[in-house]
């Protein structure tokens, strides 16, 4: 599991504000006197002074050799840039400007990963074997949880102070000759970039630099919802240990970890709300300090926390749409910032300035240096982002967590971020995995996706489901031989359940000419033959159909043509909860259902309910979702009726609840329906996450047996998440939170992420459309790289002697 970031807290970073007031002197050795100027290193050479005035920006692509070089920032990332580059060449003039003290820092403890050590190793063994004198290692993390301790071991951490992680860079930057600047600000930017070759801006979340060009730079900072202190104990704790304390104020939470001999880093951490019911919100941080120990008496054996200019704080996501400016760059925080739950920020600052000097190493033309280091660098840190806020988002659902089994509890924390998982956790602690997989109910041998599960009369023989797909190649709404091919190959491929891609249930609740339908006998008669062959030729496999109406989205041409665009000819009228159309200027405007048409629509889904019926369909889910005809009704920015039908959330879910009734009714009792709702809009003024779950509980009391969480496409201006797992968030909380079984979606891709999804129990089946386009054997190899071979994923008997990968390479 990646450790939690031991950076100081962003919001601490030691780089703006005055310098330290006389009471605030350094905790290591006194201040230096007024004669005792506070500079380490060579004195300024007469070629460092400012050549062209304010103002004039040097231009990177016709720049000399980069013998000038200005570091804004004395933290872990500014002080090993400065380090680097003056190794790489000597002959540079490198000055640090630090606002504060030598010896006066934040935070308490730095933990550093495995693959950045080896950075620094190749980088600069001076710096490697200085780490080493001083780091601290362990293997266990300790998940206590309702009084129950879970440890699992295996995970390999590595800490040092974070003190002493400065001294050492202070004392190879000296050595180097590097000159370094304590208590005195940073010229401002556009004077450091007129007087220097390269500005490196180290200087923290709060970057002056940084807001100097916002223009170019275009930050974007995003406040969370957690309040947390940085601590310390004076005892080393013996693994991670991370704890919730349930008070009468809501959940509390502790991260703490060694980091030398005889003290540990120890994290507060709880939602705003709690924070502020608490009374945190009127303490001084002696009184929070003392607080805290109380809160966590049994995890620290009755000991005190210390503070060091400890503050109560949220954190902050900064994300840069550009690094560099001329020849400005932007490094560590002042670029970006990671939650500290995945230790990652002063990981990311080290990384950041090793690829910075490689960069300047490789490319002798700076914009050329900076532009590759942003291109190498982006990627690796937006992937980090992506891991820490799904960890962050975690600790603040963390309430709707608890009622997990303990194990579980902890398999879910340790696995949050989808960067450790199922396999990940097998490697590292067989042992822990194992109890996990047996509480969940894993026969031995069989992963977790090969169990099976029931929905009311239908049991699936494992929880791999084949997403619903638009092909858009029906004629006149009749399946014809490619459904037949594209649904029974996907079929044979060994899922528990196949879905079709969304049926009308009439010509106008079609989205293209290209679209299924149910609202004839003879398309009817077109879909038993593809149940048929599912049902004779894959038998154990289900079939289900998801019915729908497109709403204000229909009379739209195929995908490949142009998706969301007009027919140009032959379009059809459209109807919708309220008359907007779905892109103004570009789509038609809809009717409003007036209670006439509200009816016929209700009566179009219970004909083709009885026809799917009659079609052999095992499962019938209700497309709710993604802007179409239901879901417009569900979401405030689609739905503007002032009638019944709309206003509030009851209102709101009234159609839509009706013609779920009106289904059920005429649907077989013993055969499952779901509901796939989009759990969020990704656009100010949508449905909310509250909303979300009261959506999916109330379709669970009218019968629904599973929710199929989606999220999105109900207003053109959306601005998704995206990234790996994106939605499954949504299904955890509504699984959790309503008490209903889901189905998951959303860039889930492969088998050990489906594994981790169901054993931290955020989803009970998993639905994956992509992987099965890209292969539609997915479920049977994913039994075969596992190496599985029970019964729930049969190869059919004609393919039985492709079960294994074919011989590759030359082979005699």
């Amino acid at each position: 599991m990646p450790p939690p970031d031991t950076n100081p807290p962003p919001d601490e970073a030691p780089v703006l504000g005055p310098a330290p007031a006389a009471d605030e002197a350094p905790v290591l050795g006194p201040a230096p006197a007024p004669d005792e100027a506070p500079v380490l290193g060579p004195a300024p050479a007469a070629c460092a002074a400012p050549a062209p005035g304010p103002g004039v920006r040097p231009d990177p692509r016709r720049a000399p050799a980069l013998t000038r070089i200005a570091v804004v920032g004395g933290g872990p990332g500014g002080l090993y840039a400065a380090a680097l580059l003056k190794r790489l060449d000597p002959a540079r003039d490198v000055t640090v400007w630090e606002r504060n003290a030598p010896t006066d820092t934040f935070g308490f403890g730095v933990v550093l990963s495995d693959e950045t050590l080896g950075g620094i190793r190749d980088a600069d063994p001076v710096v490697y074997e200085a780490l080493g004198r001083d780091l601290v290692r362990w293997d266990d993390i300790d998940v206590v949880h309702r009084g129950h301790r879970t440890t699992s071991t295996g995970h390999g951490f590595a800490a040092l102070g974070r003190r002493r992680l400065l001294e050492i860079l202070h004392a190879r930057c000296t050595d180097l000759g590097v000159r370094l600047r304590f208590r005195t600000e940073a010229p401002p930017a556009d004077v450091l970039a007129a007087g220097h070759d390269l500005v490196v801006a180290a200087d923290g979340v709060h970057s002056r630099t940084r807001e100097a060009h916002a223009a170019h730079f275009r930050p974007r900072i995003t406040t969370h919802r957690c309040r947390y202190i940085w601590l310390a104990a004076d005892f080393a704790f013996d693994a991670f240990r991370f704890e919730t304390a349930e008070t009468e104020y809501g959940v509390m939470q502790l991260h703490a970890y060694p980091y030398e001999a005889g003290a540990s880093t120890a994290i507060v951490e709880m939602r705003e709300e709690v924070w502020r019911a608490a009374g945190f919100d009127e303490l001084d941080e002696a009184e929070s300090t003392v607080r805290c120990a109380k809160i966590f008496a049994e995890a620290l054996g009755g000991r005190e926390l210390r503070s060091h200019r400890s503050a109560w704080t949220a954190f902050r996501t900064v994300v840069n749409e550009r690094w560099s400016y001329g020849n400005t760059v932007l490094i560590g925080d002042a670029a970006h910032t990671a939650h500290f739950s995945i230790g990652s920020g002063t990981k990311l600052a080290v990384e950041d300035a090793l690829a910075l000097a490689h960069s300047l190493r490789d490319h002798p033309v700076p914009a050329e240096a900076l532009a590759a280091y942003e291109a190498e660098r982006r990627p690796v840190v937006e992937s980090t982002q992506r891991a820490a806020t799904a960890s962050l988002q975690w600790f603040e659902e963390l309430a709707g967590h608890l009622d997990r089994p303990p194990r579980r509890f902890a398999f879910d924390l340790l696995t949050r971020s989808r960067r450790v998982t199922h396999a990940n956790l097998r490697l590292r602690d067989p042992a822990f995995t194992a109890t996990v997989e047996r509480d969940f109910g894993c026969p031995p041998g069989t992963p977790p996706m090969f169990t099976p599960f029931r929905l009311r009369g239908l049991t699936l023989r494992n929880r791999i489901v084949v997403s619903p797909m638009d092909m858009y190649v029906a004629e006149d709404g009749v399946p014809g031989d490619f459904h037949l091919v594209h649904l029974g190959a996907r079929a044979l491929g060994g899922p528990g359940l196949v879905m079709t891609e969304m049926v009308c249930v009439s010509p106008e609740g079609r989205i293209t000419p290209g679209c299924t339908g149910l609202w004839t006998d003879h398309q009817a008669a077109a879909w038993s033959r593809i149940t048929a062959f599912v049902h004779s030729r894959a038998p154990g496999t289900a079939i289900g159909v998801q019915l729908g109406h497109s709403g204000r989205k229909g009379s739209t041409r195929r995908m490949w043509e142009g998706i969301d665009q007009p027919l140009p000819d032959g379009n059809w009228p459209l109807v919708a909860a309220s008359p907007l159309p779905y892109r103004p200027g570009v789509n038609q405007t809809p009717g409003a259902l007036d209670r006439a048409g509200l009816t016929a629509v209700r009566e179009e889904f219970t004909a083709a309910a009885r026809r799917a019926a009659h079609a052999g369909f095992d499962l019938l889910e209700l497309h709710c979702a993604h802007g179409y005809l239901l879901s417009g009704f569900l979401s405030p920015l689609t739905n503007h009726r002032t009638d019944g039908y709309g206003g509030d959330l009851a209102a709101r879910l009234r159609f839509p609840l009706e013609v779920f009734d009106a289904v059920r009714e005429v649907w077989p009792e013993d055969r499952p329906m779901t509901v796939r709702v989009s759990a969020t809009d990704w656009a100010e003024g949508g449905t909310t996450d509250e909303e979300a779950v009261a959506i999916a509980a109330a379709f669970a009391e009218h019968g629904a047996d599973a929710i199929d969480v989606s999220t999105g496409q109900v207003v053109p201006d959306e601005t998704p998440a995206y990234g790996r797992s994106y939605q499954t968030p949504y299904a955890d909380r509504i699984r959790n939170a309503a008490g209903v079984p889901v189905i998951a979606v959303g860039a889930i891709s492969s088998w050990d992420d489906v594994n981790s999804l169901l054993l931290a129990g955020r989803a009970d089946l998993c639905a994956l459309a992509r992987p099965h386009l890209y292969d539609p054997n997915w479920t049977l190899h994913a039994a075969a790289e596992q190496g599985y071979e029970g019964p729930a994923a049969p190869w059919p008997a004609p393919y039985r002697a492709g079960n294994r990968p074919p011989p590759t390479g030359r082979r005699g």
